[in-house]
């Protein structure tokens, strides 16, 4: 960075926009003080500092440092030891202390959203309240002493006006003695002495001490001599209240001594805290964003506006500015622009140079988006250093310039180049161009925009691979600028157009034509066909954008019906859903009923019930999901009839059926069991656990491989007996609530009572007993208990119920 640079920028002009936002005389310093930051993280961590108050102003926390006065001076006397501060030197600190205390407090209390303004306000020592509140306590508003700042002060000034009043009395006393000789019968001070007004020529009718004359001469201010005692008074109280008061602000003053680090770190917060707040609000009125800063990679800015053309826009009125955009990588390093002139080349240099000044002095840019590397040095050379019209210093000029950043450039480096070679013979300072932009970018690695109206630097950007051509456009038939950056093409100087519309006389331009050579006018031809070309391509990408966006409109209505189909699919299949559901809970009752054991008849009927209950929820499921895939549909939600286990089987011959013939239930959904007992047309068969009575009838005889007997299943599988369960002759309780215990007790009772078992074992623990008394509860009345106590000791004792079941 070298500071001609900054001036060709305008970073001045940046730092005054800032500036205006700054509301401390410490703030407005770090803002003058402005400059890229070197080190990264320092960089990232001022511009997180900047977006996370802005996220507080949108939270509506807010804090303002508005008539703090510059604490410099003050700060200076306190680290002399010895001195005291003045009342009014005090209250300054103390203010400015209590507002960094209340920012202290609103950054706390948001810490999490603003980690970084957080670090700066955690500095700030709470310790500073108690000073802050003594000195606010003994020095009221207007700077003066409050009576009740000591003891020793109230009884001085008590004194004070217990005689200021005697005296005053029996002054106005005299007066009232002596009507003729007083001049104005009202008791006044000279020489901090209290006198009365009285004619010269009546000055020996009473006796005291002249304490002067008016401008006339006519009256003298005598003080009597019963007054000088109580004056004499009066002036000694008064010099125990200044010492008094002397030694209240030393006292003070040395409190605050203690606290001078302290006191200098808040003071030091508050300048920072004011410095982010108004790069915040200049953020604000440029609708700026923060930029991603990284150590090497490309400069991308998308949308980028010129903060100082901005606000003179807005000064004169017009809202209008026309935003820049271009990318420069490893792949393409370089950029020339060229065009016509009064057509914006040189504002896309400075927008580009002073965004990346503002990105490293952790101030946000004004654009959509903008990606930085970590600039070492960022180097201009800028004809114009007073503002963005053209005022083109001399050849001379330039190329000194231009010698020095080139020995001042490291890398990762911006280069900015206006009219690079002008100033010489055209064909010279062509050449020489080209060399200055090659240079940079093969032997300093930097990033470069040049600005040119040679045809050679407009051919070495189209044959180079890693150079970029750009122009700035210009409407030919207005002969005015457009001021947008077209990325690809060169651009003609349109020099004789734009001398037509300044009015320079036809003839004239007409003869300049003449002398233009056949290349040039060959090169000039070349480029508004290109140019013309370019923009009937950008009219053909505008229309296919147009058609893929009615296609895509056509394609999401399309979707759209297809979505209220697919839920009309769904609403059905729920219906159906429902409707299987009733005639499974219609036929499990009907199962139920033909069990003739009444124990059996009950645990059935509880099973059916839970999975009549499970089918109801997945029901409910099913009419919650409306916008499932077709497949989906039937993949995931399709109820389906399970048949575990089974084979195909071979009906039997047609003989009588007898006892121990293995037969299909067909009126149970083929339901497979075993003949226990024939009574005529009736028939006891049993299926697992469960035994039923059917007719005759309604049974296949059967034949073939071993089997697992099931239960009816309808639109889902129905089990009554967990077979495949693992066998368990305990049950812990523990850590169960009173709740869940007669559930799980119930099912465990009914598992065991199904594998035979005679004897079982709850575990309930001792703790207060509320375990223990549940599943007594339950026990009392099963049906499958036969008898229960509490365990034997080597059991758990009372820690666990035996349980003896029924057979």
């Amino acid at each position: 960075m070298n500071e001609r640079s900054f001036a060709a920028l305008e970073y001045d002009g940046l730092r005054a926009l800032v500036r205006q936002h700054a509301q401390t005389a410490l703030g407005r310093s770090l803002v003058d003080r402005l400059a890229p930051l070197a080190d990264l993280e320092t960089v990232r961590c001022a511009l997180r500092a900047v977006s996370e108050c802005r996220a507080l102003h949108g939270r509506g926390v807010r804090w303002s440092f508005a008539d703090l006065a510059d604490p410099t001076e003050a700060l200076a006397r306190l680290r002399v030891e010895g001195t005291a501060l003045d009342p009014a030197s005090l209250l300054n600190l103390a203010h400015l202390c209590a507002r960094a205390l209340d920012v202290r407090a609103a950054m706390q209390a948001e810490r999490e959203l603003c980690p970084t303004l957080w670090q700066i306000a955690a500095a700030i020592s709470p310790a500073l309240a108690s000073i802050a509140a003594q000195i606010t306590a003994k020095i009221l508003p207007s700077g003066e002493l409050d009576d009740r700042a000591s003891p020793e002060l109230a009884r001085i000034r008590a004194r004070l006006n217990h005689v200021r009043s005697s005296l005053t009395r029996m002054l106005e006393g005299v007066l009232r003695r002596f009507p003729e000789a007083v001049q104005d019968a009202i008791v006044t001070v000279r020489n901090d002495r209290f006198v009365i007004p009285i004619r010269v020529d009546h000055r020996g009718r009473i006796a005291g001490v002249a304490h002067g004359f008016s401008s006339s001469g006519a009256t003298v201010f005598l003080e009597p001599l019963e007054a000088v005692e109580p004056n004499n008074e009066l002036q000694a109280l008064r010099e125990e209240e200044e010492r008094e008061k002397g030694r209240i602000l030393l006292a003070l003053s040395d409190e605050l001594r203690g606290h001078l680090i302290a006191l200098e770190q808040a003071v030091e917060a508050v300048a920072e805290l004011d410095l982010v707040r108004a790069k915040a609000l200049f953020a604000e009125q440029f609708d700026a964003i923060e930029p991603v800063v990284e150590a090497d990679g490309p400069l991308e800015l998308i949308e980028a506006r010129h903060p100082l053309l901005e606000e003179e826009l807005r000064r004169a009125g017009e809202r209008r500015i026309v935003p820049v955009s271009f990318k420069l990588d490893a792949a393409h390093p370089v950029m020339i622009i060229s065009g016509a002139n009064a057509g914006g080349k040189t504002v896309v240099l400075k927008t580009a140079g002073l965004l990346a000044l503002m990105a490293l002095s952790g101030i946000h840019v004004p654009a959509r988006r903008a990606h930085l590397p970590l600039y070492r040095s960022i180097l201009a050379d800028i004809g114009d250093q007073q503002s963005l019209t053209a005022n083109l210093s001399t050849f001379t000029s330039h190329i000194a310039n231009i010698s020095h950043m080139i020995e001042s450039c490291q890398a990762p480096a911006l280069v900015l180049l206006d009219e690079v070679g002008t100033g010489t013979d055209p064909e010279e300072g062509s050449a020489l161009g080209v060399a200055i932009v090659d240079h940079f970018r093969r032997v300093c690695g930097a990033h470069v925009i040049a600005t040119t109206h040679y045809s050679g630097l407009k051919i070495y950007a189209a044959s180079e691979p890693g150079v970029i051509n750009a122009s700035v456009e210009f409407d030919e038939k207005t002969l005015q600028p457009t001021y947008r950056l077209i990325i690809g093409l060169p651009g003609a100087s349109a020099g004789l157009e734009i001398a037509r519309r300044f009015g320079l006389p036809e003839g004239v331009i007409e003869a300049a034509r003449r002398r233009v050579s056949e290349e040039s006018r060959a090169i000039g031809e070349y480029l508004r066909h290109l140019r013309s070309e370019t923009e009937l391509i950008v009219d053909l990408r505008r229309a296919l954008e147009e058609e893929r966006e009615a296609v895509a409109a056509k394609y999401h209505a399309l979707e759209a019906e297809f979505e209220r189909r697919e839920r009309e699919r769904q609403q059905e299949f729920a219906a159906e859903l429902r409707r299987v559901v009733a005639d499974f809970e219609g036929r499990a009752r009907a199962l139920v009923a033909k069990i003739e054991d009444r124990i059996t008849r009950e645990r059935a009927a509880r099973e059916a019930e839970k999975r009549a209950a499970e089918l109801r929820r997945t029901a409910r499921a099913v009419e919650a999901q409306r916008e499932v895939q077709t497949e989906a549909v039937g993949a995931k939600t399709k109820v389906r009839v399970v048949r575990r286990g089974r084979k195909e089987r071979a009906i039997a011959p047609a003989r009588p059926i007898a006892v121990g013939d293995r037969v299909r239930l067909v009126a149970l959904g083929g339901a497979v069991g075993i003949v226990e007992s024939l009574s005529g047309e009736q028939a006891e068969v049993r299926t697992g656990a469960l035994r039923f009575r059917e007719k005759v009838a309604n049974l296949e005889l059967i034949e073939g491989a071993e089997e697992q007997p099931h239960a009816p299943s309808i639109g889902t599988e129905f089990k009554l007996r967990a077979a495949d369960r693992q066998l368990r002759e305990e049950l812990n309780l523990i850590g169960r609530t009173t709740d869940e215990v007669a559930e799980e007790l119930d099912r465990f009772l009914d598992e065991a009572y199904l594998n035979d078992l005679d004897r079982v074992r709850i575990i309930h623990g001792h703790g207060t007993g509320a375990l223990r008394r549940a599943v007594a509860a339950v026990l009392q009345f099963h049906p499958h208990v036969a008898r229960f106590s509490l365990a034997p000791p080597e059991e758990g004792g009372a820690g666990a119920t035996i349980v003896e079941l029924k057979r």
